[in-house]
């Protein structure tokens, strides 16, 4: 044969082997189906398939489908899907739990008593801003993107170029039909695929309104057939379409109600379902993955046979790491270069452009983080949804985030409901705006027996490289003790005190890490306090009154990762203050008074206090804690008993002993601690018993005679301080019962019954 007949022979063999191939080969469609959670069976149906390795040349997938379907054709390994579905983390993201630590302290608002906070425009209907989602989807948008942006930039936005040839189902609900995601990002296309009507908000996408998949196709075996023609097609479905509801599970009933009823078979002739043995779970509880994973391998294994009558190909573990070792070698590095914002002025932009990097060329995607959830803790959006999307021209992603702006007007709802007299309401209303700086203006107030007050002012933050801020408040907090006092005339501790102060506070302030915060401030204060010095005193008889006007400027360093603002049950509390005082005592005598002139002296002192708050890591279903105290000053006496004590520092571990005046835990120099176990008894319910030791370093005591006080021997007297309460943390609040001891009293026992929060505006004096 001549060199000429051999080449075209060779050629024509080769020819001929490329077609027979392509024309015997066979395409294996997957098809996932929704059903929340339980989609993690899919996992165990995609491991069984590569371990007899059968292979997996399309992938279509609804809801949780969409997500398995996505990881595998980015080329994800069952292995790492379970892990990842299997993490406190992925839980968290499902649950719309933002990780604490991107919680930004710094930016947070002081404490109050509200149980309700609600976004609203006066201009707007009520049913505008009423809240159109269950879970909050920040951390699984963000999350998303970070996973799924490298694979949409390796593919080119093509998802017929991803390692597996992908697909997934939208709903639009305007036209009422399904829509098949084939190209964009894929973490737009995934995230819209799980928009589960009232649980995840709906997206944007090219001008419609786009939710889950499973409202119109919740098992897409014919999107499968449509789009890639296959010659097989394996389908793995975890859940009925909401044939019938649950009558212990709303999310079961919404699904019922918005859900089609669909098909859940497969009509095409070279198929095989999987239909593994699913537990009963809810919708979004990824705790049982790794059991779920299971069922879906043995449901897979047994049904090898079946495949194999009608796939003859296979995929070796080889191949398949090849595969998905070539596709990730395409995957350019998630950095972010531009911020483009859509939903905000100009100025609203930049502000969220210096918040997010601060003036820096580009930024890694971890960096982001921190700064992304800085500023959703802000509160200034409704809704944001994040898109990577690689700039081949600099080599860098381009964020672009479409924001919905939450409603300038906040109101706030709450206080306390308690069995003694320490009821309380709370109302607060705040406006936000945001401009090249954020700007709060809010006022508040608390109405009750004991307590009223009022509170204004406004904070601006600025967002340099360092942010900090300055804020400018006014503050009125009256406080009547003698409608808190349980054992009136039986005790010589004086029943009859009334106290008010109105001060104005000027501060300003810079994080330390993302749990803290320094700030300095000076407060200009005018108080007063009306007292009998005993408790021999008739209607016709008038008070005795302390005046004290002072200026205090104070510097503050505190660490704050508590988890609640009452009752906390993980986390630690450091707060070092320093202070100075300097003002002016008037007293003016009542009738009972030895003393018939009016009388002044000035005082000045330092002082230094410290507080430790800190839950310790679980044992079982206990928990231990410490709570500690300082305290170290240079406050000299004041002109009598009442008014020395009424202006010392005091020791309330106990959200009540803020109601009450307890002389045994005040004194200008103490060290006060002790110990808390929380056991677990349910999820939302511990019983907390506590027990502390309060040691002033000089007790403070007055002279029978006159009521002048004095300090004692050193380290001579202590008190204690014990409870007991089962605590039950509801939505709302918590709903406590217990019972207290305080030292050194005619009655000491008190039992206690709130729902609320017993917390107040601050006082003036630290």
């Amino acid at each position: 044969m001549s060199p000429a007949l051999r080449i075209l022979f060779t050629i024509h063999i080769t020819l001929f082997t490329l077609y027979s191939t392509s024309l015997f080969s066979q395409k294996v469609a997957l098809v996932l189906s929704g059903g929340g959670a339980k989609g993690a069976a899919h996992i165990g149906v995609i491991r069984a398939l590569e371990e007899q390795q059968i292979p997996i040349d399309y992938v279509v997938g609804t809801s949780i489908g969409a997500i398995v379907g996505a990881l595998y054709a980015i080329g994800y390994t069952p292995d790492e899907m379970e892990k990842l579905m299997d993490s406190p983390e992925f839980s968290k993201w499902a649950a719309g739990v933002i990780d604490e630590k991107y919680r930004y302290y710094f930016r947070q608002e002081s404490p109050n008593a509200s149980w309700i906070s609600l976004d609203f425009n006066p201009k707007k209907k009520l049913s505008t801003f009423l809240p159109t989602n269950l879970i909050n989807p920040y951390e699984i948008d963000f999350e998303f993107m970070r996973l799924l942006a490298p694979a949409s930039a390796a593919c080119k936005y093509d998802f017929n170029r991803l390692m597996v040839p992908f697909r997934c189902v939208v709903a639009d609900i305007d036209s009422t039909k399904q829509i098949v995601m084939r190209s964009g990002n894929l973490s737009l296309a995934v995230r819209g695929s799980m928009s589960i009507p009232l649980v995840f908000n709906p997206l944007q996408y090219n001008d419609k309104l786009i939710f889950d998949g499973g409202m119109y196709n919740n098992f897409p075996a014919n999107v499968a057939q449509e789009e890639f023609r296959p010659d097989v097609i394996i389908g793995s479905r975890v859940a009925q379409r909401y044939a019938k509801a649950d009558p212990d599970d709303i999310l079961s009933q919404l699904m019922t109600m918005l859900m089609e009823r669909q098909s859940d078979t497969i009509t095409y002739p070279n198929s095989v379902m999987i239909v593994p043995s699913i537990p009963k779970i809810n919708l979004l509880d990824f705790t049982m993955t790794d059991v779920l994973a299971d069922s879906g391998y043995l449901a897979a294994k047994a049904m090898i046979p079946e495949i194999r009558k009608l796939v003859f190909d296979t995929m070796t573990p080889e191949e398949l790491l090849r595969k998905r070792t070539v596709f990730k070698s395409k995957e350019p590095e998630l950095i972010i270069d531009s911020v483009i914002v859509n939903g905000m002025s100009k100025a609203q932009t930049q502000y969220v452009v210096n918040i997010l990097k601060h003036g820096q060329k580009w930024i890694t995607i971890g960096a982001l983080k921190k700064a992304y959830f800085r500023f959703i803790d802000e509160g200034y959006v409704k809704t944001v949804f994040p898109l990577a999307r690689y700039n081949p021209e600099t080599g860098y992603y381009d964020l672009y985030l479409n924001i919905q702006k939450a409603p300038n007007f906040n109101a706030q709802f709450g206080g306390n409901l308690s069995l003694g007299a320490s009821n309380e309401g709370f109302l607060q209303l705040r406006y936000r705006y945001l401009w090249k700086h954020a700007i709060k203006v809010l006022v508040n107030g608390y109405f009750g027996r004991f307590y009223n007050s009022f509170k204004g002012g406004a904070r601006i933050d600025f967002t340099s490289k360092l942010p900090w801020y300055l804020e400018l408040y006014y503050t009125y907090n009256s406080y009547n003790y003698f409608k808190n006092t349980v054992y009136f005339f039986d005790d010589l501790t004086p029943s009859y005190i009334k106290q008010w102060e109105s001060y104005t506070l000027l501060s300003g302030g810079i994080p330390v890490t993302n749990k803290g915060k320094l700030n300095a401030g000076l407060i200009n204060a005018i108080t007063a306090t009306e007292y009998y010095q005993t408790n021999d005193f008739s209607r016709l008889d008038t008070t005795d009154q302390t005046k004290f006007n002072f200026l205090n400027p104070r510097v503050c360093f505190e660490l704050n990762s508590l988890n609640r603002k009452q009752y906390p049950d993980a986390g630690a509390l450091l707060r070092i203050s320093l202070s100075y005082v300097n003002g002016r005592e008037v007293l003016i005598p009542g009738s009972n008074s030895i003393t018939k002139t009016e009388q002044t002296r000035y005082h000045e002192w330092f002082q230094i206090q410290a507080v430790y708050d800190n839950y310790f890591e679980t044992i079982g279903p206990i928990k231990l804690g410490f709570f500690g105290e300082l305290c170290i000053s240079s406050q000299p006496l004041f002109l009598n008993y009442t008014s020395t004590m009424m202006y010392a520092p005091s020791f309330q571990p106990l959200p009540e002993m803020q109601t009450l005046f307890q002389p045994q835990y005040r004194a200008t120099n103490y060290l006060a601690g002790g110990l808390k176990v929380l056991v677990k008894l349910f999820k939302k319910i511990e019983l907390r018993t506590e027990g502390y030791i309060f040691q002033p370093y000089q007790q403070i005591l007055q002279q029978p005679q006159d009521y002048t006080p004095y300090f004692g021997p050193i380290l001579s007297n202590r008190s204690y301080v014990a409870t007991a309460s089962l605590v039950w943390h509801t939505f709302l609040g918590p709903l406590s019962a217990g019972v207290s001891f305080y030292d050194k009293t005619n009655e000491p026992f008190a039992f206690n019954l709130n729902f609320g929060y017993i917390i107040f505006n601050r006082s003036a004096l630290p």
